[in-house]
């Protein structure tokens, strides 16, 4: 008898190589997307899956489509920073209300596992590295604030309702379709969309900020080990656990460099103690930063319709971005 998987986001950049993955292992898959961000061509046709166009934050609509489902993996959610600050209440209502309700129906339905991908953002600065997940959180805009909300409402619905959960931070996942906004891969699809337009890379301050990168066969390696498992009610780091600097990554795809203002609001070093993850489930990351960026250049033409980020676009599209978050301490 196949598993039944719901996969919320399902047709976006991390949802999509899931889904891919689900049914490979023989999965039946519904993916609830509203397709704000993801697209339906990221989804091959297939007998095993159902997709449905709705919102999670309208209970009454998803609710149903919960029943009998064993595994949901709850990915749905917006994640850009500068449009959070702009309009928080759009953010409240997809990744608070949204995962406060896609676990009221999970709940409902007794569900096997509720995995949540919560975000490495909730750290903002970390005062330590590497960063453990006992660290200080303190998100710095309503993006990292609203991810780290539901994270909470993920625990509380383990502790009190004893649902099968576990909250997954990522750090920083790459690899196919990935978005050119955002935070998960962004720098990828707009370095890729930049190399296709014959345009420079641009790279945010020096350069030298490091990043924790995770191909994504490797995160749904172990996102399936997850909802496998016997754990419940953990939060686990999720990354490559290597620093790497994104002069690195521009040398990687090649072409010229363009230098553009760092952005306050983000840290300098990014890099993610993961030896809970790796211990608990036997895994391990296998894909190397070089390898990934190759498979990516092989592929490089599905970013031919995404948009072309320049100095000027970037200049515009952060500027509340630098006015709301400039006088912050670590600026």
């Amino acid at each position: 008898m196949k598993h039944l998987s719901l996969v919320t986001g399902g047709a976006g950049f991390i949802g999509s190589n899931l889904v891919e993955r689900l049914l490979n292992e023989n999965h039946k898959v519904i993916v609830l997307d509203n397709f704000s961000t993801g697209r339906k061509s990221n989804l091959k046709k297939n007998k095993s899956l159902k997709i449905i166009n709705c919102d999670i934050s309208n209970y009454d609509k998803i609710k149903r489509h919960f029943k009998d489902v064993n595994y949901v993996f709850h990915l749905a959610g917006l994640a850009d920073i500068v449009p959070s600050i702009e309009n928080p209440e759009k953010y409240f209502n997809s990744n608070v209300v949204g995962t406060f309700n896609v676990l009221r129906a999970s709940n409902h339905f007794k569900i096997r596992k509720f995995i949540y991908a919560a975000s490495a953002s909730c750290y903002g600065f970390p005062d330590q590295f590497p960063t453990n997940e006992s660290s200080k959180i303190e998100p710095m805009y309503p993006y990292a604030l609203t991810k780290w909300q539901g994270e909470e409402l993920v625990m509380h619905y383990n502790k009190i309702f004893k649902l099968p959960t576990i909250s997954l931070r990522f750090f920083n996942i790459y690899g196919p379709k990935s978005r050119t906004s955002g935070t998960y891969g962004a720098v990828f699809g707009v370095f890729l969309a930049q190399k296709i337009a014959k345009k420079p890379l641009t790279i945010v301050g020096d350069g030298n900020q490091t990043r924790d990168f995770l191909h994504v066969s490797d995160l749904t390696n172990l996102i399936l080990k997850t909802a496998y498992s016997k754990i419940k009610g953990e939060i686990y780091n999720v990354a490559g656990g290597k620093e790497i600097k994104v002069n690195h990554i521009a040398k990687l795809i090649g072409g010229k460099k363009i230098f553009i203002p760092k952005r306050p609001g983000e840290p300098d070093r990014s890099l993610a103690d993961i030896r809970k993850v790796k211990k608990d489930f036997k895994w391990a990351p296998k894909t190397s930063i070089e390898k990934g960026v190759k498979d990516l250049l092989n592929q490089i033409d599905y970013w031919k319709s995404a948009p072309v980020w320049t100095p000027s676009k970037i200049t515009k599209a952060t500027k509340i971005w630098f006015n709301l978050l400039k006088e912050d301490k670590n600026a």
